[in-house]
């Protein structure tokens, strides 16, 4: 029996990994600044987080939520803390495309409504309703096709306006910063405008953090560089360094009722302590701040390099770095030369390297990017 193929492959297998570099079966090591797309946030196998999943495992892996968890009273507690939103509640489930299913359908019960507003480039999952808010014809069967969802472009107002004249929406989705499509960030007066005709049309407004939040930007959340708040946020990837768990923080504003969501596998004990053990490993190594300052930093060394690139986007360690089509270098840059090189980076069409490395990366690992583009 063959796989079905998703990914185009790297010719190589991981063995094991630490921190920022991955080891394959042949002793060859790679600087990851991917994170396997943006997941691995803490680092491959803190001792922490490796030490709490063991201790979990001997006790009680997995049991339905037919039973209560605390371990799912305390991760709410402590996210909502840390995330800067006291008094939401959190529904927990298995990724980042559950978490946006469930914020859209969790909308459509408040508001009674079926229209949603999304944006132009983004990306908010493939199962069938997270495709239906994604602007990708590739992904979209026919089946998922049947939704009613108006895209429009980000920062333009006036679209905006008139979307809002024209229909009632149960939800505005907008990712933090748009990762898929290159890592694309809305202003923040586009954000601020978009949250207040939301306030003013009582639609819910839904932030996708799936990959830009947990800390990725320097702030928990990407939107609270803007000064705003949201009604539902949905977020995954960095939420367990690597286990499946994802999650919506909802206003405490929604009514809830048993029966509404569901999930068997979601907030499990083994996904609840592998979340736990990211917030502590965050706030204990002060990860967040690292981002910032090491983001910051490698930012501002990739625009000093004048040839060859022509913008670097994003904040913190979510990074776009765009390089001119016809730069010679540009053809086969990620894989053939950042490979050969034992470097990991992802990439947003044939043009756009996405950095989205672990949390813990260093000044010095930045620096080995840094000198091979140079």
């Amino acid at each position: 029996m063959a796989l079905y193929p998703v990914y185009p492959l790297w010719e190589i297998e991981a063995d094991h990994a630490q921190g920022c570099v991955i080891t394959d079966t042949k002793g060859q090591e790679y600087l990851d600044l991917y994170g396997g797309h943006a997941v691995i946030s803490i680092g491959h196998s803190h001792p922490v987080y490796v030490q709490a999943l063991n201790r979990q495992i001997s006790k009680i892996g997995f049991y339905s939520n037919s039973i209560r968890n605390g371990l799912q009273e305390t991760l709410s507690e402590r996210l909502a803390s840390m995330g800067g939103y006291p008094g939401y509640r959190l529904f927990l489930c298995n990724s980042g495309a559950e978490a946006n299913e469930n914020a859209v359908k969790l909308a459509s019960f408040q508001t009674g409504r079926d229209r949603i507003l999304a944006f132009k480039k983004a990306f908010h999952g493939r199962t069938s309703g997270s495709v239906a808010l994604t602007d990708n014809p590739k992904i979209v069967a026919p089946f998922n096709a049947h939704h009613a969802v108006d895209f429009i472009p980000m920062d333009d107002f006036g679209a905006l306006e008139k979307a809002f004249c024209e229909h009632s929406y149960a939800a505005a989705i907008i990712e933090g910063i748009q990762g898929v499509s290159g890592i694309h960030e809305a202003s923040t007066s586009f954000f601020r405008k978009l949250r207040e005709l939301c306030t003013t049309h009582d639609t819910c407004l839904i932030l996708d953090e799936v990959q830009s939040g947990y800390g990725r930007t320097g702030r928990f959340f990407a939107h609270q560089h803007h000064g705003i708040t949201a009604d539902l946020i949905t977020m995954a990837k960095g939420m367990g360094n690597g286990f499946p768990i994802g999650g919506v923080l909802i206003s405490p504003e929604f009514k809830a009722s048993f029966g509404q969501l569901g999930t068997t596998f979601g907030g499990n004990h083994l996904a609840c302590t592998a979340a736990l053990a990211v917030l502590q490993v965050m706030e204990d190594e002060k990860l967040m701040e690292n981002a910032l300052q090491v983001g910051s930093y490698l930012i501002e060394r990739l625009k000093s390099i004048k040839e060859g690139i022509k913008e670097v986007r994003g904040r913190g360690l979510m990074i776009g770095v765009e390089l001119h089509p016809e730069f010679p270098a540009n053809a086969g840059l990620r894989d053939r030369l950042l490979f050969e090189h034992h470097i990991f980076t992802g990439a947003a069409g044939p043009n756009v390297l996405r950095l989205l490395p672990p949390l813990c990366l260093s000044r010095q690992q930045a620096d080995l990017l840094i000198s091979l583009l140079e």
